[in-house]
């Protein structure tokens, strides 16, 4: 599987960002689509997985302010962010497994792209 992610960039504090992701590769509708991040300093944390059933998750970090979804007809998936925070300043990647269970360590990983949040 190959992700493509893209949509980063600088925001302010408050302000919203739309990450996008590709897949290539592999039936996109079977497979788990999802967001990690990593911030500086810190190690790579959950965002938010979609299963190819709708089942979603967040990190509590990102509940009410992150939506994840997903276009099986275009193989894209998508991080909706609202009311950002500092603390939402990141690398975040797309991931992609053919299962999900908490916590995820997925198979696929796409190149990260920067948010940052300035506040």
């Amino acid at each position: 599987v190959q992700l493509q992610a893209s949509g980063g960039g600088l925001v302010q504090v408050g302000g919203s960002l739309t990450l996008s992701c590709a897949a290539s590769g592999r039936t996109f509708g079977a497979l788990v689509m999802g967001w990690f991040r990593q911030a500086p300093g810190k190690e790579r944390e959950f965002v938010a997985a979609k299963s190819w059933r709708n089942v979603t998750d967040y990190a509590d970090s990102v509940k009410g302010r992150f939506t994840i979804s997903r276009d099986n007809a275009k193989n894209m998936v998508y991080l909706q962010m609202r009311s950002l925070k500092p603390e939402d300043t990141a690398v975040y990647f797309c991931a992609s497994d053919v299962r999900y269970r908490s916590p995820w360590n997925p198979a696929y990983w796409g190149q990260g792209t920067l948010v940052t949040v300035s506040s």
